[in-house]
């Protein structure tokens, strides 16, 4: 199965049927069930796993594109120079636990965390909703389509349903409880990819965007300044769906809103229309966060103290984090901190090309420090041990190098991700791949297992339905169960 390690083919542009199979098959073979033959998460009369409910919050580091297993969380250092690639690797806290050079501060770090190096699944597409939605399979129309009608909701759009049909009312906190960060998925991309949206329970449930207002510092390879190489601390965010516009004073906007609500009022004959019932939900958000101070308060990182900003880093993936971390005190429930393409595809995480570079100069560095500074961050504010912290990514890269150029193709035969905080045990290696890095060694974990994870550990019963855009009852989780060896 040589040949299966590198690819010239880019998927980014397209994937072949005999591509997709031969990628599948190898990781099915090589794990010895698929995901539809594993048992539900708690079968009926048995105890819940450890720590169910111990995190009162999530925040999610999304490295967008897929991030290289073999260049960061699991190195190859006595694979052929083909395999191990461009980077040397270095200790980490754990004896004979390696990481890829360019991450030298989440190695230190590694002892209050879990890595998975096991995790797989069959679609080497940037198939965001299989990694953070429910739905059992995903394909190319639906990742370039972000309404597709059968997209299944984020999970913390699932959260946020859940307690705002849970309070009886429509909820509408003046803090929003699931927030995506530093923009909506694929606001600066050409092309609109899917995942981090309401699927069929409705745009009012896609995570609230806040918006990076300012602009990148350093040139990158295509030409754009991309403020995740580098950007100004003096820029901020703001909340663009409740921004007065410069010829709006706050009496306008009162006159308007009473004008609104008179049309409201006039309008009960068409008020049981789902589609109006939805707008209306949207609409009284916005308003509510029109009226709140807390969020302008959270949004203003200069309250920081400068030396903790400048830990964080100068980019924006870090001030992304520092910001998450407030939002989480604010109240927040889900705070997504996405690491998306900018200006260009084939950027983000998605290294076909450039990998020695980018990987080496933008991409890790940036996520080292953002990362290792928000751990600590959290420790020393006594948030680390509720707020659970996971790192993920929709795939890996293949373990040789694409064609002759400078960098790897998509692979999800294998590929590892990062777990931290509530309920997580520290210093934790869950599986393992083999020599090369190709394939599941021991304990196969699927994306599905690791939402069964999330939810257990936010306390939320696996066995419940929410109901399809038709009412009808629909698990959360299509397949998968939870991780054990990931729970403290």
């Amino acid at each position: 199965m040589q040949n299966n390690l590198g690819s010239r083919k880019r998927l980014c542009d397209g994937v072949t049927r005999r591509e997709m199979l031969r990628t599948g098959a190898g990781a099915v073979l090589g794990l010895g069930a698929t995901d539809s033959m594993r048992a539900p998460a708690l079968a009926s009369g048995n105890t819940r796993p450890r720590h169910f409910g111990k995190a009162k919050n999530v925040m999610v580091l999304y490295l967008y594109g897929a991030m290289s297993q073999i260049d960061t969380l699991d190195p190859k250092p006595d694979a052929p120079a083909e395999i191990r690639g461009p980077f040397q690797s270095i200790a980490t806290k754990l004896p004979g636990v390696r990481f890829g050079e360019h991450l030298p501060m989440l190695a230190d770090r590694l002892d209050r965390c879990t890595v998975v190096r096991s995790m797989n699944h069959p679609e080497p597409i940037h198939n965001v909703a299989n990694t953070v939605t429910g739905i059992r399979q995903t394909d190319i129309p639906m990742e370039l389509n972000q309404r597709h009608p059968r997209h299944w909701p984020f999970f913390g759009s699932v959260i946020d349903y859940l307690e705002t049909t849970q309070a009886g009312r429509s909820g509408n906190p003046l803090i929003p409880r699931n927030v995506i960060l530093p923009w909506r998925q694929s606001a600066n991309a050409p092309d609109k990819r899917a995942g981090f949206f309401g699927g069929f329970l409705g745009t009012r449930y896609d995570p609230t965007p806040l918006e990076f207002r300012g602009k990148g510092t350093v040139q990158n390879c295509v030409e754009a300044f991309n403020p995740y190489c580098g950007i100004n601390l003096q820029d901020n965010y703001n909340f663009p769906a409740t921004e007065f516009g410069p010829l709006m004073t706050l009496d306008r906007f009162r006159t308007r809103r009473g004008l609104l609500d008179q049309f409201n009022d006039q309008s009960g004959s068409i008020s049981q229309l789902a589609s109006r019932h939805e707008f209306e939900e949207i609409q009284h958000v916005a308003m509510s966060l029109c009226d709140s101070s807390s969020l302008p308060a959270a949004l203003n990182l200069d309250r920081e103290p400068a030396k903790l900003r400048e830990r964080y880093g100068h980019h924006l993936f870090g001030q992304s984090a520092l910001l998450g971390r407030r939002l989480i005190e604010a109240g927040s429930r889900v705070v997504t901190v996405l690491w998306d393409e900018f200006a260009a595809n084939n950027s983000g995480w998605d290294t076909h090309n450039n990998q020695t570079r980018r990987l080496g100069r933008e991409l890790c560095p940036g996520l080292d420090q953002g990362f290792s500074a928000l751990l600590d961050d959290l420790e020393q504010r006594g948030l680390l041990d509720e707020t659970l912290v996971v790192c993920l990514t929709e795939h890996g890269r293949t373990p040789q190098a694409e064609g002759k150029g400078d960098g790897r193709n998509h692979w999800s035969g294998v590929y590892s991700i990062m777990l931290a905080g509530a309920g997580v045990g520290r210093g934790n290696i869950v599986g393992s791949s083999d020599r090369q890095g190709a394939f599941v060694k021991t304990r196969p974990v699927n994306p599905k297992d690791i939402l069964h994870t999330i939810y257990h550990l936010l306390g939320i019963d696996i066995e419940r339905s929410i109901p399809d855009r038709q009412g009808r009852p629909m698990p959360l989780v299509d397949g998968g169960h939870v991780v054990p060896e990931i729970l403290a």
